[in-house]
């Protein structure tokens, strides 16, 4: 009878250590960024497009936007025609992120340079749990909406 307790409880040992392994690598963000882009800018102020995949198992957060071409880039969401700043966008475990025209999307203030098209503009992406992601958004023509190609 003590061989059966011992081994069962190895077994279970070593299945709950094989399940940790398991739930600590799906627990985490995994981060990919797609489909990026600035329109050229016809003002001090730009806005940056992109798609943020999260193919792990844990959601994150995107906390800010950083680069050089302003000291002042927030991130914005757009409900009923109107924008307003917020400190985070949602980034779901086994979805994605969507920064578009017409919806949210980063939003650039008195910028340092005007960027030109074929340029292209270094920003920093950070969230709450995975590293600092940094992206090239290649800069486009003025009215440039991928989804409407």
């Amino acid at each position: 009878m003590n061989r059966r307790t011992t081994l069962a409880g190895v077994v279970a040992l070593v299945g709950g250590l094989a399940l940790a392994g398991c739930s600590s690598s799906d627990g985490a963000p995994e981060l990919k960024v797609s489909g990026a882009f600035m329109p050229q800018p016809i003002s001090d102020m730009a806005a940056g497009f992109l798609v943020i995949e999260n193919s792990g198992g844990a959601a994150d957060r995107l906390t800010s936007v950083t680069s050089p071409l302003s000291d002042d880039v927030t991130i914005h969401e757009t409900k009923n025609n109107a924008m307003r700043m917020v400190t985070s966008f949602e980034v779901p475990a086994g979805g994605e992120l969507d920064l578009e025209r017409g919806g949210n999307h980063i939003m650039f203030m008195k910028l340092k340079q005007q960027p030109k098209q074929g340029e292209k503009v270094s920003v920093e992406l950070h969230f709450e749990k995975a590293d600092p992601i940094t992206v090239d958004l290649p800069v486009k023509e003025t009215t440039y909406n991928p989804k409407k190609q």
